[in-house]
């Protein structure tokens, strides 16, 4: 099973908030997922980005691929930094 880090939108219509979530990469995007890992909110200036940084390396060192919008995501807030520093330290 290819497991993917990705977004899932919630909120009303023209007021999206994103969860982001493991899930299957071939279930619908709003479908069934394996775990809400942090959530996304970009209205709010500057947007609010919340992660269990412990559940997103846990799925990370698992295989799971993010997409490229949670990658960046991920990046900004240093998580893909460690990543790459323990995988680089095996």
């Amino acid at each position: 099973m290819a497991v993917k880090l990705r977004l899932k939108r919630m909120g009303a219509k023209q007021r999206p908030f994103y969860r982001i979530v493991a899930a299957d990469s071939r279930s619908p995007r709003d479908g069934r997922f394996l775990e809400t890992v942090g959530t996304y909110n970009p209205i709010t200036n500057p947007a609010d980005v919340k992660i269990d940084e412990e559940k997103v390396m846990y799925w990370l060192n698992h295989g799971a691929i993010p997409t490229e919008t949670v990658r960046n995501i991920l990046s900004k807030e240093g998580i893909m930094k460690k990543y790459t520093a323990s995988k680089s330290g095996k």
